[in-house]
């Protein structure tokens, strides 16, 4: 898992600003947390959250990078 991770980071275009339940978060980073996996480092007006890459809400256009979302999605378990 942790190939991927380094693929994020190298790959995906950060930060980026996208729409999380509804509250506007910048993404700031890409993580790896054991036993959730790599995560998405989100920042809002008064906190900082990680939010499951898989689960994270991309915004139109998507920034660069989103296609290794997109295969990790397709090959993860």
């Amino acid at each position: 898992m942790t190939d991927g991770h380094a693929m994020f980071e190298e790959h995906l275009a950060i930060p980026f600003v996208t729409v999380v339940l509804g509250v506007e978060v910048t993404v700031e980073g890409i993580g790896l947390l054991p036993g959730s996996g790599i995560v998405a480092v989100c920042a809002g007006d008064s906190y900082r959250q990680t939010i499951g890459i898989l689960d994270l809400p991309l915004p139109a256009p998507e920034p660069a990078g989103t296609e290794w979302i997109a295969a990790y999605r397709h090959w993860s378990p």
